[in-house]
């Protein structure tokens, strides 16, 4: 049975009332919204601790009316059966309320950079990647999250060589972690006359935005070069120098490229390139620590491994299968329009139960972790 130590949730209560004392007094702008955003983690929180309590209090009355031997033995009979019910929603309650005290990852709540790239197999890896795009388009549509291309390389058969968007919104990065990783799909391409199965495949990377204070870099490990942008892009685009390449090489460490085209503006594209180099440095600064931490099943359920074949969308039988917690689901069409709440729920509670088991017998304060895939 799961258990949650008493001083813990008084603690969290007590902390609750503190901030919401606090809020009442009228602080300063900026301790305002620091305080609004730890009550609106604490709220549900506190609330979820309320419930339980007064559940255990029903089953306390419950055991003293089962162990009353003036008790009727009908009312005795039905304490019985309503204490095993409760007893159930009580453990229920408990795993719940562990999900919610988990430590919060810093970067949930961070907007995301979204990269796909075409992997093997040629035009028919370029057409998945424009797939998988247009299916973190109408998840993004669904979410309420806005999308903006950053810069993209279109592919000569149709799909994309290479995108790179910008998804801001709530929870964006918490439910779009899971995605990192190779995607591969087996389907019949429309130039295959002969009606054989193909396999191509399409990496995805899901970093977390990065702000100024998150990565520091220094313009001495910066080159800028500008150029003429490539491709379909409207008046202007082809005809200037707008298009920005940015190499970024510390020391000895290895150099990082980002170029940005899509705009019309050098400028405007030079501050996308920097936004998506600075989301690199951070995902590379958090590989790190999490490899130091030694945590592999958690980073690779949680932000994804980009060099190993994550998820198969078969066509020919509508499957989807994400070989990394062996679900596998037979709605593909409904996935491909953006419905990912099915597996991205699942991957979720595999994570959630993979870090509750590591977390079992610490000693370690709660710490809340608000809101959570939903």
């Amino acid at each position: 049975m799961a258990t949650i130590p008493e001083e813990k949730l008084d603690q969290l209560v007590s902390r609750w009332e503190t901030v919401q004392s606090e809020l009442a007094a009228g602080p300063d702008q900026e301790t305002y919204v620091a305080l609004a955003r730890e009550f609106a983690e604490l709220d549900p929180v506190v609330a979820a601790i309320r419930e339980l309590r007064e559940s255990r209090t029903e089953q306390a009355g419950l055991a003293e009316i089962i162990a009353d031997p003036g008790s009727d033995a009908e009312m005795a009979e039905l304490a019985r059966a309503e204490q095993e019910e409760l007893s159930q929603r009580i453990e229920d309650m408990l795993s719940q309320l562990q999900v919610m005290l988990l430590p919060k990852d810093a970067a949930d709540e961070k907007n995301v950079i979204l990269e796909v790239r075409a992997g093997t197999g040629g035009d028919e890896a370029a057409l998945f990647a424009g797939d998988l795009y247009r299916m973190y388009q109408r998840y993004a549509d669904l979410k309420g999250w806005k999308l903006e291309i950053m810069s993209a390389s279109e592919a000569a058969m149709g799909g994309y060589k290479e995108i790179i968007a910008n998804v801001s919104g709530k929870g964006a990065f918490a439910r779009l972690k899971y995605e990192s990783g190779v995607h591969r799909v087996q389907r019949v391409p429309e130039t295959e006359s002969s009606g054989r199965i193909h396999t191509s495949a399409a990496t995805v990377a899901v970093l977390p935005e990065a702000e100024d204070v998150d990565v520091a870099i220094e313009d001495k490990d910066l080159r800028v070069d500008v150029f003429r942008a490539s491709g379909p892009g409207g008046q202007s685009v082809n005809t200037t120098d707008s298009a920005v390449r940015i190499t970024y090489k510390p020391g000895s460490a290895e150099e990082i490229v980002v170029t940005c085209q899509d705009g019309k503006s050098q400028i405007k594209n030079k501050e996308k390139a920097l936004t998506v180099l600075r989301a690199r440095l951070l995902e590379r600064e958090r590989e790190r620590a999490a490899a130091e931490a030694r945590e592999a099943r958690l980073v690779q359920i949680g932000t994804g491994d980009r060099s190993e074949k994550i998820r198969t969308y078969n066509v020919p039988q509508s499957r989807v299968t994400d070989h990394r917690i062996g679900y596998t689901t037979r709605n593909l069409p409904q996935i491909l329009a953006g419905d990912l709440g099915e597996l991205v729920e699942a991957l979720a509670t595999a994570e959630n139960a993979d870090r509750l088991e590591r977390m079992a017998g610490s000693e370690e304060p709660a710490v809340v972790r608000a809101g959570g895939p939903a």
